[in-house]
């Protein structure tokens, strides 16, 4: 069965009811993992290949016929329409038109895989540019890096670049791997396709800092080490100014400032991920 998303009249948290009255309802089960297994395949293969399933309009649904129900074929708390009978289907498969095919999977780790996942990642990896993020990045290298993981749809990579510190709760993670991952996909499909920085602006936050002239002038060596002992750990933060460009060479918007953030002799780290470019 085929429906665009405009006839997709909602549901009562277990089915999406397909259809138009004068043609009678198709109710799809979505509250268990034959339905969230191929979505969530979908949304998988949309946020690592394929870009274009945000334009799609319509799906096709493979499934069976399990039994049949009453049901308000609408989404709103105040229920205007009358019941209705119709077919409950138990989905197999979520198809894009043109597109991939996701299905329902039991003994997958997520209860849905999508057409070629399984060998998806060695194709990938073959194409890019940038495969990892040496420690001794500088602040510019480090931002380079991240705007190319996003674009070549490379998330682990992308997340090797922000401090680990945005993700380490499940909701940080969803944030920064998902919410803001899509959004920066987004971005860069509809509104830019390269970004160029300005030279980094380094400040020390915390400790001595190595790089102040009056420090390195009026201390003596023996002075300098006991300021490191006394400031302790050093943290340091970055301040780039990145511009947007679209294909037309115009930039996008006004630039936008990224913050990235080094402690001790550890790596440089995106903090401000969310920003856009």
């Amino acid at each position: 069965m085929r429906y665009p998303e405009r006839q997709f009249f909602g549901s009562s948290g277990e089915y999406i009811a397909l259809g138009k009255p004068s043609e009678g309802y198709w109710f799809v089960k979505i509250d268990g993992r034959d339905w969230l297994g191929p979505w969530e395949a979908m949304k998988r293969c949309r946020r690592e290949a394929i870009t274009a399933l945000e334009d799609v309009e319509g799906w096709t649904v493979l499934g069976k016929i399990t039994a049949i129900t009453n049901e308000v074929p609408q989404a709103e708390e105040v229920k205007t329409m009358p019941f209705q009978w119709g077919w409950v289907v138990t989905p197999i498969a979520l198809h894009a038109p043109g597109l991939v095919t996701a299905w329902y999977d039991p003994g997958a780790e997520k209860s849905g895989l999508f057409a070629g996942e399984e060998g998806l990642r060695a194709i990938k990896e073959a194409g890019y540019t940038v495969k990892a993020l040496p420690a001794d990045t500088t602040p510019l290298q480090v931002m380079e890096t991240f705007v190319t993981a996003i674009k070549e749809k490379n998330k682990e990579l992308y997340l090797a670049c922000v401090d680990p510190a945005r993700y380490k709760t499940g909701q940080g993670y969803d944030l920064v791997a998902n919410y803001h991952w899509d959004l920066h996909q987004m971005r860069f499909r509809e509104h830019y396709v390269t970004v160029t920085f300005g030279e980094p602006r380094i400040e020390t936050n915390k400790g001595f800092d190595e790089r102040s002239k009056a420090m390195d002038y009026f201390l003596t060596a023996e002075q300098k080490d006991t300021a490191r002992q006394i400031g302790g750990t050093r943290v340091e933060y970055a301040y780039i100014d990145c511009k947007a460009w679209d294909e037309n060479g115009r930039q996008y918007g006004s630039p936008k400032e990224y913050q990235l953030k080094r402690v001790g002799d550890g790596p440089w780290m995106v903090e401000t991920y969310d920003v856009p470019f």
